[in-house]
């Protein structure tokens, strides 16, 4: 309202001027500066009274790089608006409110690069009048949030090494938990079947006892997530893209399991993909300052696909020593001198052999 109080003050003062020179001519340009601000004023404050600003968001819940439809909708009162526009920080610029009807629509297609949580700022209407002399700006009710998970990309062959990723020979069998290995005795438990008690001490008298099976859910392929040390932010939302999209991959043909930072246990994803949706969620929330508790990966069977957000100068403690079942290092970048296995939203898969092995980075 600024320029409309210069105004007001502007014709008062040719008013005050022609009062005391006596300079009839002056009173007709101030009433006029006067009320031509006084007009302005009630002229916005009339169309902003009443005025309705909603947006609607398509989703709550999109992949990077995926459009979300947004709409803007502003509503007028009972008088139609003189001149304003529409400010969102989803649009490029200001949008002009359409000149006839009292219901103006602005619809968005918003992209977001990048995985986590986006508050949209409510949006704007500025009401102006026609010669831009009072401005009165109308907010939204409420912000909107939006959760941006990180997209799923397919794995593929390294370049020039023909085709397959060289992943498919590495997956564990499809199993779930099947207990199948003998892990020790343990006194009897009423109600355990009978194929399960240990007939051979029963017969010499001791004391009736069970076999104790360990559970082959540690045969599936293991993916776990170091997001420490990345260089640049988006070294760490490719490891986390490239975590992701492993999962949906393994998880696919036959199942595996994926450890996060802050997890004391792997959480199993099975081919129907059930709990992956909780899963993919967790991911696009992932910070860079914790680690994954990788105290049990030792005892592993199955192979462990160890996705770190930097390169690192050797190989994880995690990953010293390399069972059957095998370990692979996923990094943003190259590692050394070894050929990469498979690559997966710019990262590359690296199968490191034998225990205690160090890798000389270039």
């Amino acid at each position: 309202m600024r320029r409309g109080a210069a105004t007001a003050l502007l014709g008062l003062g040719f008013i005050l001027v022609a009062a005391v020179f006596d300079a009839e001519p002056l009173y007709v340009p101030g009433v006029a500066f006067v009320v031509l601000a006084g007009s302005s004023v009630a002229w916005v404050w009339a169309g902003a009274r009443g005025l309705r600003l909603t947006r609607t968001v398509g989703a709550h819940r999109v992949l990077e790089e995926q459009r979300v439809p947004i709409d803007v909708k502003v509503t007028a009162g009972r008088f139609t608006l003189p001149v304003g526009l529409i400010e969102d920080d989803l649009l490029p610029g200001p949008a002009p409110i359409a000149a006839r009807g009292r219901v103006t629509h602005v619809r968005i297609e918003a992209r977001f690069a990048r995985r986590g949580t986006k508050r949209l700022s409510p949006p704007r209407v500025v009401v102006s009048d026609a010669f831009g002399l009072a401005t009165r700006t109308v907010v939204g009710d409420q912000a909107d949030e939006l959760l941006v998970l990180p997209r799923i990309v397919p794995v593929t062959a390294p370049r020039g090494s023909g085709e397959g990723t060289g992943l498919a020979a590495r997956r564990a069998r499809r199993s779930v938990a099947a207990e199948v290995d003998l892990d020790g005795l343990r006194p009897y438990r009423e109600g355990a079947p009978a194929s399960r008690i240990f007939w051979p001490g029963v017969a010499r008298g001791g004391e009736m006892m069970e076999r104790r099976l360990r559970a082959d859910g540690d045969t599936r392929p293991l993916v776990v997530l170091d997001p420490r040390g990345a260089r640049v932010e988006d070294d760490l939302d490719a490891a986390v893209r490239a975590a992701a999209s492993l999962c949906v991959h393994l998880a696919r043909r036959g199942g595996c399991a994926l450890l996060l930072p802050g997890d004391r246990r792997p959480t199993a994803l099975e081919p129907a993909l059930g709990g992956w949706a909780h899963l993919h969620v967790r991911l696009a929330l992932v910070g860079a300052d914790r680690a994954p508790n990788t105290g049990g990966l030792a005892t592993r069977r199955g192979p462990v696909l160890y996705v770190a957000a930097h390169v690192p100068s050797r190989p994880p403690r995690a990953l010293a020593h390399a069972p059957g079942g095998g370990r692979l290092l996923i990094v943003p970048g190259r590692y050394g001198t070894l050929p990469p296995v498979f690559e997966v939203a710019g990262c590359r898969a690296y199968e490191l052999r034998g225990a205690r092995r160090r890798t000389e980075v270039a």
